[in-house]
């Protein structure tokens, strides 16, 4: 099993102590577990308030759907299915009525 790098001087010989990983060269202790959920993508709705996924969200703003003529409407229920660190839409989420698609965060409130 490799184990990964130091996340402060990227030294190579990590070695695992219980659940614990140490680097023999920094002295730095780490959980893994820890550290993963620490670089976990962080997304907020119009509110401020952290989504993730398999939140159930609605739509805060009148959307006009691209390549078509109709829009979403204010209040539309959606379930976040995925969570994205992209500029222009970072939410994956399967809409009522209108199927899946890519929705901007800034646009949806946690329901």
């Amino acid at each position: 099993m490799k184990l990964p790098p130091c996340p402060v001087c990227q030294s190579e010989f990590v070695y695992q102590d219980q659940r614990q990983l140490i680097c023999p060269e920094c002295a730095h202790e780490w959980d893994p577990v820890e550290q993963a959920q620490l670089e976990m993508v962080c997304v907020k709705d119009a509110n401020g308030t952290l989504l993730s996924e398999g939140d159930k969200v609605t739509i805060a703003k009148d959307l006009r759907v691209k390549g078509s003529s109709q829009g979403i409407k204010i209040g539309t229920k959606a379930v976040v299915r995925r969570i994205f660190d992209s500029k222009d839409h970072q939410l994956d989420c399967k809409v009522d009525g209108a199927g899946e698609m890519m929705i901007t965060a800034k646009f949806v409130k946690k329901a």
